[in-house]
């Protein structure tokens, strides 16, 4: 327990210094930190797991399930249906309006399982994939599952439990990713990927069932729902076309390429989003309840806002450019060569994810301010850059769509700040001057690594040798800086080290 109470000392002192109560303070505290666990641990198995059973399965197999994204993340919205922010977001919420989002979620659930099983000839003949027909038909099937579980997970958030979330999460993720390596190794080809999904949202009902022990209410209020629908059908609409967007580049590959480039894509995706996406869903976890907290108060908001945008960038950039630059020992070493076609997709999907966890940041901050409209508003501007961006590169190949991707994402990261600025005055231009050190720091650390991936024959010492002087070159470059986050590193493994001397 040395470690996390450093850990604590750490971001009391970095992000929360500004924070209105030191109750607040410990649980934000406490939340990153059980977050980054769950995040970390969930990440590491599915990744350590996952090269074993991507070595036995084909990028086929995984292009599969990949055609089928858009309609599972489509209908994973609509269970939701923004309710979820909705309740975090209200400060008087009663049990009724848990009950009424239960009741509402499982219709709904049901609903579109019906829709799917009876549109799965359709989506099979799309794709021209007979297969799709049971694929989309048990796949579904995760919907209704997920629906018993959506109510407590919120609660956790508002509470702001996140080692409870952390726990089930990581032991539900073990125990379906060491049942798809079994089915994989038996032969089981696709269905070990569909079991592992149906099986990661069993265990976690089931858990959450044993440990929240929550139950509904026999009730359905229409007040509270047309309440909560007031700001979730903005979230909702938002998080649709947002979906959408993403998921329209597997939708479009799977039908133009064949099933295996949909699995060079699928597993570049995968990569990269263990690092941005972590990092997004952390912050989006965490900072939503804590800029909701202090909505009001809109000094201290600003400054932590500010803060997380700076430290974030200071880690994610040198993690997924770095990335980039291994990622071809990396995959020939891990994976076998059967999957090197998709270093280039990684290379340019780590440029087109730098400012994801960054739009999640100023997306919680306009949903904590109550402005969810706006969200909506950015989602319908960046609808018509995403297909224009795919009608021009579809017919150039797999490669102009992922670089028309990065392009996309540098403007769309303006445009997610643009909105931020006209509220707490925190722009586009003062976001990008904040960042500029650590874009200039990762400029150094790419050009120290580039020789050694060129020069060195080993793969796995291009490996280590590359990871080591990259964070060494960095750790510099930031130092000459004076970066603050340098400083509060430092002073956390100072204190480790402390602690770990007293004992002895």
């Amino acid at each position: 327990m040395g470690n996390i109470s450093n850990l604590f000392y750490f971001c009391n002192n970095y992000f929360f210094q500004i924070m209105p109560t030191s109750n607040l303070k410990q649980k934000t505290t406490r939340g990153l930190i059980w977050s980054f666990i769950e995040k970390f641990s969930m990440y590491g198995i599915q990744f350590i797991l996952g090269l074993f059973i991507a070595r036995i399965l084909e990028p086929s197999h995984y292009g599969l399930v990949g055609m089928l994204a858009i309609f599972m993340a489509f209908s994973a919205i609509f269970i939701d249906s923004g309710f979820a922010r909705a309740l975090i977001q209200k400060q008087d919420r009663t049990e009724v309006d848990f009950s009424t989002v239960f009741y509402f979620n499982l219709i709904i659930s049901l609903v579109l399982y019906g829709i799917l099983f009876f549109s799965a000839p359709l989506i099979a003949n799309f794709y021209g994939e007979p297969q799709l027909v049971l694929i989309t038909r048990v796949l579904s099937l995760n919907f209704v599952i997920q629906a018993f579980n959506i109510v407590q997970l919120t609660k956790l958030a508002i509470e702001m439990d996140f080692k409870t979330r952390a726990i089930i999460n990581t032991f539900s993720v073990l125990i379906s990713g060491i049942l798809a390596l079994i089915m994989a190794y038996n032969g089981c080809g696709v269905w070990s990927l569909i079991a592992q999904t149906l099986t990661k949202t069993g265990i976690t009902i089931l858990l959450l069932l044993f440990i929240k022990r929550w139950m509904p209410k026999l009730i359905f209020s229409v007040s509270s729902f047309r309440s909560l629908f007031r700001f979730g059908s903005k979230l909702l609409l938002a998080s649709t076309l947002s979906s959408l967007m993403y998921n329209l580049y597997s939708f479009l590959i799977g039908k133009y390429f064949s099933a295996k480039q949909l699995g060079y894509y699928t597993k570049s995706l995968y990569f990269t989003n263990i690092i941005a996406s972590t990092a997004s869903e952390v912050l989006h976890n965490v900072t939503f309840p804590v800029m909701s907290s202090v909505q009001d108060e809109q000094e201290r908001l600003t400054n932590i806002y500010r803060k997380l945008i700076k430290f974030t960038m200071f880690i994610v950039a040198p993690a997924l450019l770095g990335f980039a630059l291994i990622s071809e020992p990396f995959i020939r070493l891990c994976l076998t060569e059967k999957w090197l076609p998709a270093v280039p997709i990684i290379r340019w999907l780590c440029l087109a994810r730098l400012f994801i966890p960054i739009n999640s940041l100023n997306i919680n901050l306009l949903n904590a301010k109550g402005y969810s409209g706006l969200t909506l508003k950015i989602e319908l501007i960046k609808a018509p850059i995403v297909i224009t961006s795919l009608i021009i590169t579809i017919p150039l190949g797999l490669k102009a769509i992922v670089i028309g991707q990065t392009i996309v994402g540098v403007i769309t990261f303006i445009i997610y700040a643009y909105f931020p600025g006209k509220i707490v005055h925190y722009g586009p231009m003062k976001q990008l001057k904040d960042m500029l050190p650590t874009f200039i720091a990762t400029v150094i650390m790419v050009l120290a690594v580039l020789p050694i991936i060129r020069l060195v024959p080993s793969d796995f010492l291009k490996i280590i040798l590359g990871i080591i002087v990259g964070f060494a070159v960095y750790t510099l470059v930031s130092i000459l800086q004076k970066r603050a986050e340098v400083k509060e590193i430092y002073t956390l493994l100072v204190n480790l080290k402390n602690k770990y001397f007293s004992k002895k």
